[in-house]
């Protein structure tokens, strides 16, 4: 599905990446962890292609196809999805219309019609049913005055939407209470095929109690220290951060 190859990138001159091996195969969940500064979100970033990084060195590969010369836009109709740590507000736009826009960009892209619109909204009602979101909550407008929750569960919702191949969900616990945590999570877990592949990118393992990886990744100072299962992420959690260093300077 997803292989990164001595990925290396940088933000004004200053080297973020240093060299990152990657892979994950369809119907995998693989989390990310490591302390702020690491690089976390810049990988999220890279692999979307956010143009405010530069990438100088290494390839990045969905499905054998190589994403480095592609815009967001085209890594996105090529089934690149990115849940934001903070999701944007668009006023006067509801969420059904969002959606319906983003869907039919991508049909656009593929070479296809519009989606009819009867299609359009069974697909709808049947995700938002699947996600346990009130009909009232898709006419509002998109993550204006929504909670952190709530912005969240949108974002969970539009992935259900695109059925994108590769989902990076960049610290989506981040904010989030009990309740709003393990709806997020349902709907993360209802949501996985074998057809699709999720990244990860948290701070706290907590999450990965409600979502549980196939394998855990250390990024530490750019680079990925420690592969392991989740018993790495309960390890990380009693023991932080400071002891990878540790691990690393022996």
């Amino acid at each position: 599905m997803l292989q990164i190859k001595n990925l290396h990138a940088s933000v004004e001159d200053k080297e973020i990446l240093k060299g990152i091996n990657l892979e994950v195969k369809a119907g995998e969940v693989h989390a990310i962890m490591g302390p702020n500064g690491a690089g976390k979100s810049t990988l999220s970033s890279v692999i979307t292609g956010n143009e405010a990084f530069e990438v100088t060195e290494g390839e990045i590969i969905l499905e054998g196809e190589e994403l480095n010369e592609l815009g967001p836009e085209e890594r996105a109709h090529k089934g690149v999805f990115l849940s934001f740590q903070y999701p944007v507000e668009i006023p006067g736009v509801s969420v059904t219309n969002f959606m319906k826009t983003a869907i039919n960009e991508s049909r656009k892209a593929q070479g296809l019609e519009e989606m009819p619109a009867n299609e359009m909204l069974k697909k709808i009602k049947e995700k938002a049913e699947l996600l346990e979101i009130d009909r009232k909550f898709l006419s509002r407008s998109l993550n204006e005055g929504f909670s952190g929750g709530e912005k969240k569960r949108n974002e969970i919702f539009q992935m259900a939407m695109l059925e994108p191949k590769l989902a990076i969900l960049d610290e989506t616990d981040s904010g989030l209470d009990i309740d709003a945590l393990r709806i997020v999570a349902n709907g993360v877990n209802k949501l996985k095929s074998k057809d699709n592949a999720v990244v990860l990118i948290t701070h706290y393992q907590r999450l990965l109690d409600y979502i549980v990886p196939d394998y855990v990744h250390v990024l530490y100072d750019g680079k990925i220290v420690m592969t392991g299962g989740k018993e790495l992420a309960l390890e990380l959690e009693e023991k932080g951060y400071d002891w990878i260093k540790a691990s690393l300077e022996k």
